[in-house]
């Protein structure tokens, strides 16, 4: 999946962490050694909590790059995590990736 969103791909990345955070169940963090001046790479985990311990299962990437004029082009790949629970994380990333659409996608 791909879209356009407004701001830098510094500044969209903020913005999903943040949203993402508000979520409580999934987690996307820039992956510096993936990412440059142009381009950033999020990785994007299911978080499970079970007292202090915190399981992260990897469940896709979003890659950031820089589509001039303060936008974004935002490009969304799945994962398939090799985990028991398979169809309910990749449903899990499935929706939070409609929701990020929907919160930042803009009109090309």
């Amino acid at each position: 999946m791909e879209f356009i969103a407004n701001g830098s791909p510094l500044v969209v990345s903020r913005a999903i962490e943040e949203y993402a955070r508000g979520q409580g169940h999934v987690a996307a963090i820039v992956v510096p050694w993936e990412s440059d001046a142009t381009a950033l790479s999020m990785a994007v985990t299911a978080v499970k909590s079970d007292g202090w311990a915190i399981e992260h299962t990897n469940l896709g990437t979003i890659h950031l790059v820089d589509a001039g004029a303060e936008r974004t082009a935002v490009q969304v790949a799945a994962e398939p995590p090799n985990h028991p629970e398979q169809e309910q994380l990749a449903a899990v990333f499935e929706r939070f990736v409609r929701q990020i659409q929907s919160r930042f996608h803009v009109e090309p």
